[in-house]
């Protein structure tokens, strides 16, 4: 498996922490990509609103998953709003699962 593979196995692993439910299902991450020379893991992340409450807490989650990685010394979050987050960005499995919890997607 490739780095860049494992960080996004490790990324399914993150929750939004007001809903069970992984970054990479929400649609939140935009973009990832492993700098091999730098041992450094560049993301570009969107979030479902501007507001949003646990935006410290998911980029912190997502450093943690990141970094537990032994080929990962270093991770780079850039916040965009471009393309902004609309139900639209849901993976089918998270859409699924808001469902089950009585959230109307």
């Amino acid at each position: 498996m490739t780095v860049e593979a494992r960080l996004w196995e490790a990324l399914r692993h993150v929750e939004d922490p007001e809903i069970p439910v992984s970054v990479v299902g929400m649609g939140l991450i935009v973009s990832l990509a492993y700098v091999e020379s730098e041992r450094r893991a560049d993301l570009r992340i969107t979030f479902t609103a501007m507001g949003c409450p646990a935006m410290e807490f998911i980029q912190d989650d997502i450093r943690d998953a990141l970094l537990a990685d032994p080929d990962v010394d270093g991770v780079d979050i850039e916040v965009v709003w471009d393309p902004v987050w609309t139900k639209d960005r849901l993976r089918d499995d998270a859409r699924t699962r808001m469902r089950e919890l009585g959230i109307a997607v």
